[in-house]
């Protein structure tokens, strides 16, 4: 099978965006929560350490889910490989 410049690009930008989006799922999930103690002040009634792991963390990832959805598709257009509808 041979590999066209096209495929390669697509592969390209597929990789450096999954990697951008792993390191901040990393940071997210280890790095806030590893620090969230220190964040020692109240958000609606709550230690804002509370809020970081409990909420902020699914939002993010949430998030990252999102944009990662939106810009395959913009990608898969791009190159002629969406799926139709």
């Amino acid at each position: 099978m041979q590999v066209s410049e096209n495929h390669r690009h697509y592969w390209s930008k597929n990789v450096r965006v999954t990697g951008i989006l792993l390191a901040i799922w990393f940071v997210v999930t280890y790095g806030v929560g590893y620090f969230a103690r220190d964040l020692n002040f109240t958000f609606f009634g709550w230690p804002f350490s509370f809020w970081v792991g409990a909420q902020g963390a699914l939002v993010v990832y949430v998030l990252i889910i999102g944009f990662y959805a939106r810009y395959m598709g913009k990608l898969d257009q791009e190159h002629g490989v969406a799926e139709e509808d």
